[in-house]
């Protein structure tokens, strides 16, 4: 199919063709950007806590069939994410302001 499409496909040769554009606006400086560290620990926050969400939300859905073992479950699952919160606030992944990390013995 590959093949085929390149064969039988269109050739364009404009100008523009060939630049990079994101959502039709044109692309200004480097895309070599170093982000701070701070933007990935924002992201994996963020992955942690949705699929959680997606978790709690998958019990919530099947709560009447699992009953109270269900609902111990769930209170475990809570405890961890709380004391694992917990946790991070203390070693300082959670202050975002320059030195702000302390080393936890």
């Amino acid at each position: 199919m590959l093949s085929l499409s390149f064969v039988l496909g269109q050739r364009h040769h404009d100008r523009a063709t060939g630049s990079p554009y994101e959502s039709g606006i044109l692309s200004e400086g480097s895309a070599r950007v170093r982000f701070s560290a701070k933007f990935y620990l924002i992201a994996m926050f963020f992955v942690i806590f949705d699929l959680e969400a997606v978790f709690l939300f998958a019990w919530a859905g099947a709560v009447r069939e699992t009953g109270w073992a269900g609902y111990a479950e769930v209170l475990l699952f809570i405890t961890v994410l709380l004391a694992t919160l917990a946790y991070l606030w203390r070693v300082g992944a959670l202050d975002w302001k320059q030195g702000s990390r302390r080393m936890v013995s």
